[in-house]
Parts: structure tokens; sequence; C-alpha cells
């Protein structure tokens, strides 16, 4: 019995390994050689037995454990150790990881991947609105919010809109146990309309049940559930919480290899795990369902981005010559026929507060593209951004980039301490000097064209292309006012939108009428309510016969 129960020790210690700390058991994981020394280590004491002197002055070594123990040890201390040095160490390849992004193109167009659109399609709502919209949900229902708990949001595209979306995950051993067929649905948030906040407990008139997620036990839990599913020797990475556009929810999982001996993780497609049964789909990056917003996760990109930029003439470059960093954490944008993006600002090193360019990678394919043009850090953005409200103290959120008549421009909420969106802000990227700030997403962009029109233009003389001068006859008008200042919206003759400007802009709004000529100036754009740059009424001051 003495000589059996070592041998079960030592399988019980294998099993806890496996189970619980699922060792990826291919070359380049640091967790199969980790697991070799534990093993070694846990042989050597169980195989070991001593025997105690009766006064207990004295211990005896009655049986060694085996030599193969020590060699295994011995083996995996030099596998953890000296072959990451010699096959993974930047000093060494230099060259294998500034390559690891691929080939960053020259970007020339940027409406090829962010294409201009309405400002009722701007993101209005970030993540920590999200998660504080859906606790308010969640909240509503006592019931529920005392069994369940919000996950992490994850944005994707629904149906061609965007949302944050977040699984009901259970909040602990006996919530699972009592709810073991999973928790009922998810909450999404438009992130475009705040007050579009929906609690999701069915699918085509079936109650959902998450039962595959990460506070889930033993079988249940998702990591645990692919990685017995036949991937124990996979790396796998970012699992996300993702819906199809019917709605049914799934677990989008990367799986990645290592390119640089133990280092260089690379994404090299994806598994697509059904919520509810469980079921597994694996793609590789060239076949994703078009429903899948990305297979590349930002950990990989921002590392990879890294030392593109950082080992652009090799390690020994000790005067930073050429050296690039990014500015600040990546942002995922979207852009046309379902393609997002992880953007980021890239800064020379040693010059924190100005860009030189930007990089756009494409979170299915991670195919890059660099933008050069000088401007603005995100963060000096959202600096400049909470300067013109400073009076007030609220914080801007992580800029988004979008195009607003063909300039760049970062789009920012401004919150107060509560987290809750108080008003908007736009900043060009290239200059943060021009920033415009509202009440409204469409006072925003009046404000911000009226600076960018103050400027003359400078910053982007492209987009005179997009200036349309009209004259024509009113044929309605009327007045609003918002926060003291007065708009008027009218229409003309022959043209189908919607005009407004402000009585700051033009002394001879306020006294128009339908039936006068005028002639008017304003920028072509996807807004069905169209702000003037310029307005003249030709009836004023004419003379009478």
């Amino acid at each position: 019995m003495r000589k059996i129960a070592p041998f079960v020790l030592f399988l019980f210690v294998i099993f806890l390994f496996f189970y619980f700390g699922m060792p990826v058991l291919n070359y380049g994981f640091l967790q199969l050689p980790l697991m070799l020394l534990i093993l070694a280590v846990a042989g050597m004491v169980l195989f070991t037995r001593f025997q105690v002197s009766p006064d207990a002055k004295k211990v005896k070594l009655i049986s060694k454990p085996n030599r193969l123990f020590f060699v295994l040890g011995g083996v995996a201390i030099l596998y953890m150790t000296i072959l990451p040095l010699l096959t993974s160490t930047t000093m060494f390849r230099a060259e294998a990881y500034q390559k690891m992004i691929g080939e960053v193109k020259n970007g020339t167009d940027l409406s090829h991947h962010i294409a201009p659109i309405s400002i009722d399609e701007i993101r209005v709502v970030d993540e920590p609105l999200a998660h504080l919209l859906g606790e308010k949900i969640l909240g509503s229902q006592p019931a529920l919010g005392s069994q369940v708990e919000l996950g992490e949001f994850t944005i994707q595209k629904v149906n061609n809109e965007l949302y944050w979306v977040a699984p009901l995950l259970h909040t602990g051993f006996f919530k699972w146990y009592k709810n073991a067929e999973g928790t009922p649905g998810y909450v999404m948030v438009s992130a475009t309309n705040e007050r579009d906040v929906r609690l999701i407990q069915q699918n085509a008139g079936v109650p959902l049940k998450i039962k595959f997620q990460p506070e889930a036990f033993f079988g249940s839990q998702i990591e645990r559930h692919v990685y017995f599913s036949g991937y124990e020797s996979t790396g796998l990475a970012d699992y996300q919480f993702e819906i199809d556009d019917t709605g049914k929810p799934f677990w989008v999982v990367t799986t990645f290899k290592k390119e640089i001996g133990f280092s260089g993780d690379d994404a090299s497609g994806v598994l697509v795990v059904d919520a509810q049964t469980g079921a597994i789909k694996e793609f590789d990056i060239a076949n994703l369902p078009l429903w899948v917003d990305r297979a590349q996760p930002i950990r990989f990109v921002r590392e990879q981005l890294d030392d593109w930029g950082d080992l652009v003439h090799g390690y020994w470059n000790f005067s930073n010559e050429n050296k690039l960093t990014t500015t600040e954490d990546l942002t995922l944008v979207y852009g046309q026929d379902h393609h997002s993006y992880w953007y980021t600002g890239l800064s020379s090193v040693g010059k924190e507060e100005s860009n030189v360019g930007f990089v756009l990678v494409d979170t299915r394919t991670k195919e890059a593209h660099f933008y050069k043009q000088s401007g603005a850090t995100e963060f000096a953005a959202q600096s400049s951004a909470e300067g013109k409200v400073q009076e007030k103290g609220y914080k801007a959120s992580l800029p988004i980039p979008y195009i607003i008549n063909n300039i760049p421009t970062y789009v920012m909420t401004l919150k107060d301490d509560g987290g809750l969106v108080k008003m908007f802000a736009m900043v060009a990227i290239s200059d943060y000097t021009i920033v415009g700030v509202g009440n409204t997403m469409r006072e925003t962009l009046s404000s911000f064209k009226n600076v960018y029109n103050m400027a003359d233009n400078k910053m982007n003389p492209a987009s005179e292309s997009n200036r349309k001068t009209l004259e024509s006859v009113v044929t309605r008008i009327h007045s609003d006012v918002k926060n003291g200042n007065s708009f008027y919206y009218f229409t003309v003759k022959d043209y189908p939108n919607i005009f407004v400007g402000a009585s700051q802009m033009s002394n001879e709004l306020p006294v128009t009428m339908e039936g006068d000529s005028v002639k008017i100036s304003f920028d072509l754009d996807m807004e069905e309510v169209i702000d003037v740059s310029a307005f003249d009424n030709k009836n004023i001051g004419k003379k009478t016969p």
C-alpha cells in the first residue's frame, strides 16, 4: 500500500495540472516544460522516503527517487531558459520581430478604410457607459439581477448597426449549480443611441441559455470545454462574445501559433463556439463568417506594431533614428463592407504630443495601412476637448476617428464624474486647436465646421471640392432656440435637403421670409439637415423701382 500511494498521488498531480492548468502541448509554449518541471519536483517529493528515529533526533533516508525525475527536471529548466534565449531573444531575432506585422502599405485614400457617415451613426456610447446602461436595465429586474452579472462588453456590427453586447454570467458556484443549464441571455446597448438598451432573453421565440461561459464550472467553463474538445496542442486566445445577425450567441476564439521560437504570437484562425450547445466550428483567416468582426487580438497587433516601429533599424539603434511608437491604446473603427480596423496614432520616439501619422490594421486579415499625416495624438485631442469646457470639469472619452467633410476628425463624448454623457467634441486630427463642442452631435458638427471654415480650410485644401454654392428661393423657414442660440431651418426650391444656419453666421437669417431669393454655400455630406457656411439674402438691400 505504501508503494502504491505515491503513484496514486503522482497521477492525481498530473490530473490537476491538466484539468486546471490546461497546458498547450506544443513547441514554443512554456506550459509544457513547466508541467514537466512540476511533475519532476512532485516525483522527487512523493518517491523519497525518510525514517525518523523514535526520539526524533535522527532522520534516515530509506529510498531515493528515480534518477529519471532529476533528468526530467534538468531538461525542463534548460527548455525554459536556454532554448528561449537562443530562439526568441529580440537581440538575435530583431528582423523577424520587425516583420511580424507583415507589409505595412502607405495609405492614400482614408475613405477606403473609414467611410464618411451620417452624424446619426457616430459612436456616442463607449464601453464604460455601455456597462453603466447595462447594469441599469439589469437592476430594473431584481429577481434576475440577484442571480447573474454582466460580462465584458464587445462592440460589433449586428445587421449593419453598431452594438455593445455582453453575456449574462453566473455570480458564483452555487448560482451556477442552481442554473447549470445556463444564464438567460445577454444585453445589447446601441453604440449610437444611449436610449437603445435591450435585455435579450429569447432567440426566434426560444429562451436563451448561455451554458458555456467563463464563470461556469467543470465542463461548462468555456476555456476548459474548448481545450478538452481536441485543442490541447493549439494556442487559444481572446474569447470574445459575439452574436450573429439573427441574434444567436457564440464565443469567437482566436487560434494562434508561435512564429519566433517561444514568442511571436500570430493568429491563424478562429473557433466559433455555440454558447448554448458548445458545438465548435473551425475557420481559417481567409474564410471567416461575415458576422465575425475580428480574428486579430488587440494584444497581438499592438505588440507587432510596436516591434515594427521600434526595430526599424534593428536592435542596436541607440540614437532612436526613425523609431516610431504607438500613442494610445488601439481603438476599433468600422469601414465599409463589414470591414473593421484597429486604429492607433504613431509618434516619433521622444515626441509625445504630435503624431507622424496613424495606422489601420484589418481586424480579420491583419492587412496594415500607414497614413503619414502629422497631427495630434489621441491624448492631445482629449486635452484640447476638455480645455474647451474646463469650467465644467468634464472628461473626454477615447477618441474615435471619422471623416467629417473630407477631414480626418476625432469624435469624443464629454462625461461628468458619474460617467454620463453631457456634451460632445470634434477635434481635427491634423490640428488639435480646431475644436468644436456642443450639447448635441448636430451642435458639435456646426461648431466644428465654423471653426474649420475660420481656418480657411488650410488643413485640407482638398475639402474645397465638396463645397457647393446654390442660388434659389426660400420655400419654408422656421426658427428654433437651443441653449440660448437661435437656429433657422429652411428649405429652398428644387433641392431636397433641409438647411440650417445660426444667427451668428448671418444677420440676414432672422429677417428672411418665404419667397426670398438667397445664395447659400454648404459642404456636401450625408446629412439630411445641412449646415450652411455662407448665407446671402438677395432681397435685403435690393432697391425698389
